[in-house]
């Protein structure tokens, strides 16, 4: 622990408990962990992780760990860090350097401490790590072997970099993964945003009506689960395709600047930013509540909010309120950070036993395939994919049907008698 930069040490037995509360309800990556422990295929390498600082981000350095690396970890968000599990997590001999409600600055130098541990191998979220690398960190990428980003804004600019061909390393896009996106995204989304959005407000949501802004596989979760709890619901959208989805299951669609003048409750999960801005806080109801589960806090656009305000206070714990000129009240939570992780503990364990899952055995596939893989963006193959499936199956004591040899000769060919 005398090499991690953490609040209290003094919280290690609460944040240890959280690690032991999540692990078990992770059968997967207990699974994982064994065959890590047998095999130690990290043995010799140094893992950088780059998540939010939870306890199912901790188990999973835990599992990588225990496949023999030296791990060090930082948060992907001042917010989402949890000082009594970064303390637990410490204990366990994993660097750590996070802290809750860190400034910019020391969001950085947190990540440029990881980075000091000349990894192998990383596990990013949102892109920061990588981005470091690529810029002020350039002398320790002969040492890189590939890495591995959690979300889909994190895709978004690496597929950024590889167009302009200046991405150094192979990249796995776990977010893409069936097991991660069909999943985490939908389901982990859709219960832990609400999650964030009711303990904090402690109101109802029966009855009102939500905006949901974006209807990927996050807005499809979001959306679901309003609709469970009695809400009426709108998306809003510019993707066509994405917009006939949503009023094929049901949703009433329209463009923002309609959907502001209606909303009760506002959540945006599109990964680009002022999606929320002035033109639509100039006609929003009194008492709009407005949240964001994208990865950055720039889908709401703060500056406009707080140039229209005569007033910004704290109306409750994570929640900030803006006076308008006019008198209206507008409720920002967490900041316009991810309300499902900065204000809430994020996805269900037994959610991200999935993605975590894809993302330890992505970790061995890059290190199997070390100098083979493109500099990249490389999707997450299917063998691994399916591996977690069947793993999840088996935990669950849940048994499908295979294919006989006949079916699958029917299936690979197109001579049919």
């Amino acid at each position: 622990m005398s090499e991690s930069i953490i609040r209290d040490p003094g919280l290690t037995e609460q944040g240890v408990l959280k690690i032991n509360w999540v692990r078990n309800n992770m059968p997967i990556l207990n699974e994982i962990r064994k065959e890590f422990e047998e095999r130690k295929p990290f043995a010799g390498k140094n893992v950088a992780i780059c998540l939010h600082l939870e306890a199912k981000t901790a188990y999973l350095a835990e599992v990588i760990k225990a496949g023999g690396a030296e791990v060090a970890v930082c948060g992907s968000n001042p917010l989402s860090t949890q000082d009594d599990v970064c303390a637990g997590l410490a204990s366990h001999g994993i660097k750590v350097f996070a802290r809750h409600g860190c400034t910019d600055e020391e969001y950085k130098f947190f990540i440029s401490k990881v980075l000091d541990t000349n990894p192998h191998l990383l596990i990013d979220d949102g892109g920061d790590m990588v981005h470091l690398l690529h810029t002020e960190r350039r002398e320790l990428l002969p040492n890189i072997i590939g890495g591995a980003e959690e979300t889909t804004t994190g895709i978004l600019r690496l597929k950024a970099m590889e167009k302009e061909g200046v991405l150094e390393f192979p990249m796995v896009a776990v977010n893409n993964g069936d097991c991660k996106h069909l999943f985490d995204n939908r389901y982990g989304t859709g219960q832990s945003t609400w999650d964030g959005i009711i303990r904090n407000t402690n109101l109802t949501v029966c009855g009102k009506t939500v905006v949901v802004a974006g209807y990927g596989w996050c807005g499809k979760g979001v959306a679901m689960r309003a609709k469970g709890l009695g809400a009426r619901v709108i998306v809003t959208e510019v993707n066509p395709i994405c917009a006939n989805e949503a009023l094929m299951d049901g949703f009433q669609v329209m463009p923002m600047k309609e959907a502001a003048k209606c909303g009760d409750i506002f959540v945006t999960v599109t990964g680009c930013k002022d999606v929320i801005r002035d033109e639509h806080f100039a006609v929003m109801k009194d008492g709009a509540i407005l949240a964001n589960a994208g990865h950055f806090d720039v889908e709401i656009n703060k500056q406009d909010l707080m140039a229209m305000s005569k007033e910004h206070r704290k109306a409750r714990n994570n929640i900030e309120q803006y006076v308008l000129e006019d008198g209206r009240l507008i409720n920002l939570l967490a900041e316009g950070r991810l309300v499902n992780i900065a204000a809430a503990d994020g996805h269900p364990a037994e959610i991200m036993d999935l993605t975590f899952a894809l993302q330890a055995l992505s970790m061995e596939y890059l290190l199997k395939n070390s100098g083979k893989l493109p500099n990249k963006v490389i999707e997450v193959t299917e063998e691994i994919d399916h591996q977690v499936a069947w793993l999840r199956l088996k935990s669950l004591g849940v048994e499908i049907d295979r294919l006989t040899e006949e079916q699958e000769k029917y299936l690979a060919s197109w001579r049919h008698e």
